[in-house]
Formats: structure tokens, C-alpha cells, sequence
């Protein structure tokens, strides 16, 4: 079955008529993860996901597939082996969004660790995530960690250390983990509300009402086992399941702000201390620089948590005592995202302490529930709800094989090493047939959408006699290759979650506002009425990202 917006009618039919082995509540990391695992094992699978895919915590992460090494303080060492093996294979899984990163960590006057307890923390840390040799870390001096980045405060640095990490771009890897299970026989579609879970006479969970939100249609989806893999909501699920007590969430707000890069010119992504004990990330990349996290306790409206003045202020501040020449303002502030942490509460921790793994909570009906855990670890969550679900689908006299997740490369990530990888990308750069198009979309592309990229270029092939401006053919041809293989409902999914454009290239998002809501309006076969409408609020949705109260 196709993954486009066009075959939404086709899809409704098929998880109203059809019963399914697995019914996944929630399109995120883990959701869509699970979906994947379940389905290459040969289980009939439905997912549904009542906004867009990957629209809450899954695409408002600091964007890392990272090893945790914060999580050596709380003693959490499993922890930090699970993601960091994890990383390693996300990596070769889906190598044109996942890119090595090198850290700099630099060690302050009065910081959370000097250059002894430093360095002991690097290689506790590089063996337990099993780290390449060439991306082991190294140990520097105040001169040499002064070289790799000239913009730190001179009178607080005293050594640093150099590691790697690996930037992704996290509502990415989410859509090629949808595609790809699609692409083996799971439904999923977005924009559907559970509103409520379906029993049978023996008041086991066996599906779910749901309501598309779009066309409004009912749909009862059936289903031997079903999962909640719903991030923020997971609570909200449980209670409909009137199976919410013992363990329960604790929500934490994590908010990241966007400068222009000649604002925050960094040599090197580096990951520093603040004066209140924390640790955040300023990280460089494609013309801009992002810096987060925060982590303060949540308690307000779950679908539309948003950066406060607090949050931004309290994040300038950091940048500039440890680059105190750039002397940010709010004003420089182009972008921003806050997303919510779905973490198991813990009485007497602050919000920093709680920890990170993943648990697993079944319901007296059977409903299994999925919260906590880290972007990084979604395949072993993932792993082990599908190992669950297949050990109790024995009874029903179905034998599904063991997981073949850690292998299987995602959907455009079909690499056999980064030289292929590279070799793919020069080839799609010096193309003569590509000559036309600006080379930046050719980049973007090839570490966006992988090998997909040649689809795209097929679309912009056909649309280059349709516009003058080859800008408007590469968006274009990006929305239309959205729009069929990608689920994308409306310009937003487009500049959010399928492309970042809204944080990544806020400055082209800006100028092209009436061009891609104008595409999505003719895609969509809107009114007038409706034209307006939508680029209205899609006018506003850009807005709010710097809009902080």
C-alpha cells in the first residue's frame, strides 16, 4: 500500500475491514520502531498517530544519536552501553541521517569535572559505548582547546576534551522508520485519535476507536494485541485503559533556540557547563547554530508546549559567559522548539536526575505501555515490545522469527559503507542532468532522503519546464516526492518535520511561504476560502517560533 496522502481513503478501508496481529498507538521514534521490528518479522501491523508522524518528542530532540555521556554521573553504565552500541548500529542503519559529530568538551574553573576526572569519564565512556578507534577521545590542553574553538571564555577554560557523537535529524530517521515499515506490509497513517480502546468479552484490550481527523470518519480498528507507544499521551492511554496507577510519567520541558551562524560562529559543536550545574550542547550546523537543552518539570497543555522568555534567556546566558565576545540578544533568536521528555517519575528527583531508561508497563487488559528511554535506544525498545507481543501471539498459534532490526538499513539508507555513501552523493552532485538545479538542494537531499534522492530528481525533471526559478522547481519537486511517499498532510508537516526547514533554513522557509502553500493548496485541491486559510496558519505557525511570552 502506498504511504501518500492520497491513498488515505484506501488506508481507512483496509484498518476498518482488516484485523491485525498488532495495533501501535503513537508515530514517534518508538512507535514507528516498533512498527518496523514487528512487521519484518511477518505480523500484520496498524499504526496510528493522531497528529502528524514524529510531531511531538521525536522531532524535538537536541537532534543527536548520542551516547549518554552525562548519564556516567548518575552511574546509569548499562544505560550508557545499550545507546552507544545502539549508536553504532543506527549509524549503519541509516547512514544519510546520521553524521559523525566531533565534540568538544571544555573543562572550566569550579565545572562539574576537572581534566583527571575528565578524562577517566572519555574512556569509561568511549569503552562502554565500544567507540571506533579513530574517534576515541583525546585529552587537550587550555592552549589546544583554546585552537579548536577560539570563541570560549579564556578566563574559565582550563583543558578540555575532544569525542565523537553522531547529529541526526531526528523527524527524519522517524519517516524513514514509517516508510520502511510500510514498505513491509504495516498501515499507518496519521492524523488519527484514538478516542477511546475496544474489549472483548473477556475485558481484554483487542483494539481501538479512533476518529480521522481530516475527514472525520470513525474507524474501529482490530486488533490481537495493542501497544502504547504514545510519548507524552502514554498516560492519557492508560487512562482510557483505567490502568493508571503504580508507575506513572513525569513530563520534562526541553527547549532549544536557533541563531544565524555569523551570530554564533562556532569552530566545533561543543558541550559545556553552566553555572547552575547543568550541561548543554551548541551545535553548528548547515548556517545556523543551535544550543539546548533545558529540563524544568511540565505540567501545562501537552500538545503545544513552547519556549518560554525564561527558557530562551536562560540559554543566551549560558552561551554567552562561555563565549562571552558573541553577546547574543533574544532578538537573535530565528527559531526555536520545545519538546517534552516522557520520563518515569521518581520521588524526590529533580527533573535531571530521573532516568532515562525505558520501561514497560502491561495492564491488567493487556494493554502494553512504553515510556522513558532515549532517541538512541528505539531499536532495542523497540526489540523487546516485539519480542513481547510475538511470545504472546504463540497462543493464538502464530510463530513469527526473532528481530532482524540491527541490520536492516532504512528506507534511502542502502549503503554499504560512507565511501559508497560519498560516492553517491559526488555523483548526484556532478551530474550534468542536475546542472540546474543549486547544489545546496542537492546536498540537503542526498543526506535527507538517501538514495530516494533520484526520485526527487525525477520530479524536479518534470516540473523544471513548469518554473523559471530553479529554487521553486527543487521545492517543488521535494513537496510533490513528500506528498506521495511521505504521508505529508499540509505545508507544515512539509517545513517542520519533513525537511527542518523551519529551524535549518528559516531564511528560505520565509521567502517561499506563499509558494509552498500555494503547491500544498493545488496538491490538496483547496477552495479559495481554504487557500487562505491555510497560508494563514501556516503564516503563524512560523511566526511562533519566536514568539516567546
Amino acid at each position: 500500500m502506498q504511504f501518500s496522502y492520497s491513498s488515505r481513503d484506501q488506508i481507512i478501508s483496509s484498518l476498518s475491514s482488516e484485523h491485525y496481529d498488532l495495533l501501535v498507538i503513537g508515530g514517534g521514534i518508538t512507535g514507528c520502531g516498533i512498527a518496523l521490528d514487528a512487521a519484518l518479522r511477518g505480523m500484520k501491523v496498524a499504526l496510528v498517530e493522531k497528529s502528524d508522524f514524529a510531531s511531538g518528542t521525536s522531532s524535538r530532540s537536541t537532534k543527536l544519536i548520542h551516547g549518554g555521556l552525562r548519564y556516567l554521573k548518575q552511574m546509569e553504565f548499562k544505560l550508557v552501553r545499550d545507546v552507544g552500541t545502539e549508536r553504532a548500529i543506527v549509524y549503519k542503519n541509516a547512514r544519510h541521517v546520521v553524521i559523525p559529530e566531533k565534540m568538544l568538551l571544555p573543562i572550566v574553573k569550579n565545572g562539574s569535572l576537572g581534566k583527571g576526572p575528565t578524562s577517566l569519564a572519555l574512556w569509561v565512556y568511549d569503552y562502554l559505548a565500544g567507540v571506533k578507534k579513530d574517534e576515541l577521545r583525546k585529552m587537550l590542553s587550555k592552549e589546544q582547546t583554546l585552537a579548536e574553538e577560539p570563541l570560549l571564555n579564556k578566563e574559565k577554560v582550563t583543558a578540555g576534551g575532544v569525542y565523537y557523537e553522531y547529529r541526526t535529524d531526528d523527524s527524519r530517521l522517524v519517516i524513514e522508520l514509517a516508510k520502511s515499515a510500510v514498505a513491509h506490509g504495516a498501515v499507518c497513517l496519521n492524523y488519527t485519535e484514538v478516542k477511546e480502546l475496544i474489549y472483548d468479552e473477556s475485558k481484554m484490550v483487542c483494539g481501538a476507536k479512533t476518529t480521522d481527523i481530516i475527514s472525520g470518519k470513525s474507524i474501529d480498528i482490530r486488533a490481537t494485541k495493542v501497544v502504547n507507544a504514545a510519548g507524552p499521551f502514554v498516560d492519557l492511554i492508560r487512562k482510557t485503559d483505567q490502568s493508571l496507577f503504580g508507575k506513572r510519567l513525569q513530563l520534562t520541558k526541553g527547549v532549544h533556540i536557533v541563531f544565524p551562524y555569523e551570530k554564533l560562529p562556532l569552530q566545533r559543536a561543543a558541550y559545556f557547563d553552566v553555572s547552575d550545574g547543568r550541561m548543554i550542547f551548541a551545535i553548528p550546523r548547515d548556517g545556523i547554530t543551535y544550543v539546548g537543552t533545558t529540563d524544568t518539570v511540565y505540567n501545562q497543555d501537552i500538545d503545544h508546549p513552547h519556549p518560554s522568555l525564561h527558557d530562551v534567556e536562560y540559554l543566551i546566558k549560558a552561551v554567552n559567559e562561555m563565549f562571552p565576545s558573541v553577546k547574543l540578544a533574544v532578538k537573535d533568536v530565528i527559531s526555536s522548539w520545545a519538546g517534552l521528555r516522557p520520563l518515569i517519575y521518581e520521588d524526590g528527583k529533580s527533573p535531571s536526575e530521573l532516568s532515562r531508561k525505558d520501561e514497560i508497563i502491561v495492564s491488567a487488559s493487556g494493554l502494553l505501555s512504553i515510556a522513558g528511554g532515549k532517541l538512541t535506544g528505539y531499536r532495542l525498545m523497540a526489540k523487546k515490545i516485539a519480542d513481547i507481543v510475538a511470545k504472546d501471539l504463540l497462543s493464538e498459534a502464530k510463530n513469527f522469527p526473532p528481530s532482524s532490526t540491527q541490520t536492516y538499513q532504512l528506507s534511502g539508507g542502502e549503503f554499504k559503507s560512507d565511501k559508497d555513501l560519498q560516492d553517491f552523493l559526488t555523483s548526484t552532485v556532478t551530474d550534468v542532468a542536475n546542472q540546474y538545479l543549486p547544489n545546496y538542494f542537492l546536498h540537503r537531499w542526498v543526506f535527507r532522503y538517501g538514495r530516494n534522492t533520484a526520485y526527487i530528481l525525477e520530479q524536479a525533471e518534470a516540473l523544471k519546464s513548469r518554473y523559471a526559478d530553479a529554487e521553486h522547481v527543487a521545492l517543488a519537486a521535494e513537496m510533490q516526492y513528500s506528498f506521495e511517499n511521505e504521508m505529508v498532510a499540509n505545508e507544515t508537516d512539509f517545513a517542520v518535520r519533513r525537511t527542518g526547514m523551519i529551524y535549518f533554513d528559516k531564511i528560505r522557509l520565509d521567502r517561499n511561504l506563499s509558494f509552498i502553500s500555494e503547491y500544498f493548496s493545488e496538491l490538496l485541491h483547496r477552495t479559495e476560502v481554504e487557500k487562505v486559510a491555510a497560508l494563514k496558519h501556516f503564516t503563524e505557525v512560523v511566526k511562533e517560533v519566536t514568539d516567546f511570552k
